[in-house]
């Protein structure tokens, strides 16, 4: 576990008197199946941030890498169904290790986090027909194929929307390396 994950496991105990553990089998007492339902459940009966609900969402819907007994078995999830992104997901992949040894891929249920010291990138294989990148660039105009992000709650400033491996050009990669290059 990195030492973000651990202080923020510590913090959640500090600041609610309960541990991880505690939590998760409070979220799980109450039944929810979806993560959308627990973090509602978390910041409206018992006031959690953001942060903290996902945090415990994940854990108890064992759907964060830390969870799983292989990360790539949250990769198949990902990608049933949407086995024609798979080649969008390897190059891009293989595109950001390129970057520097500080990058790190958290799989979830529905996404690859792309962290360096922290968050910089989403990859998302959103539905059948697109795939999402989500990026990390605050205060940067749009321009060309580079969108306002409306629908990651914050996690990410701005997305690239892409429907085929072809779609990956040089442009993906700068903006790629500059969300990199600003979470160092």
């Amino acid at each position: 576990m990195d030492q973000a994950a651990q202080t923020m496991i510590d913090n959640l105990e500090k600041n609610t008197g309960k541990s991880l553990d505690q939590w998760v089998v409070i979220v799980q007492k109450e039944g929810f199946e979806k993560h959308g339902e627990i973090l509602k459940f978390l910041k409206t009966k018992h006031g959690f941030s953001y942060g903290f609900a996902n945090l415990v969402a994940h854990k108890a819907l064992k759907s964060d890498a830390g969870s799983v007994s292989e990360t790539n078995e949250l990769i198949t999830k990902q990608y049933k169904g949407k086995e024609n992104f798979l080649p969008i997901y390897e190059k891009l992949n293989s595109e950001i290790k390129a970057f520097g040894s500080d990058v790190e891929f958290a799989p979830k249920n529905s996404y690859v986090s792309v962290r360096r010291k922290k968050q910089f990138a989403m990859l998302i294989p959103a539905t059948k027909t697109r795939y999402e990148i989500g990026l990390n660039l605050k205060d940067q105009p749009t321009q060309g194929i580079l969108e306002i992000d409306t629908k990651t709650n914050g996690m990410c400033s701005h997305k690239i929307q892409l429907t085929s491996e072809s779609e990956v050009t040089s442009e993906v990669i700068e903006w790629l390396k500059m969300g990199y290059e600003n979470a160092g």
